[in-house]
């Protein structure tokens, strides 16, 4: 669940949850704005993570489970030295 139910019983002797009903994802947008992560499992935005091939298939993996790589470094200047020697 969401957040722990709190319930009481009534005079009547039935239980009933305080807890509103509904889905966890009411409210974040359009269906499908938000993934769960093949790696940590919790539901995260599309644009907060990237999609892996994992065992012949593309699965969500959140930037916290899978930091994007960065971009290649310039070659630096020993690099270079050498390749004019």
């Amino acid at each position: 669940m969401s957040r722990p139910e709190k319930t009481e019983i009534s005079n009547d002797g039935l239980r009933y949850k305080s807890k509103k009903g509904g889905s966890p994802f009411e409210g974040l947008g359009r269906t499908g704005d938000t993934m769960s992560c093949i790696k940590c499992g919790v539901h995260k935005p599309r644009n907060n993570g990237s999609f892996k091939r994992i065992l012949g298939s593309s699965m969500f993996v959140c930037f916290d489970c899978s930091p994007p790589k960065k971009e290649a470094a310039p070659a630096s200047s020993e690099s270079a030295d050498k390749a004019k020697a």
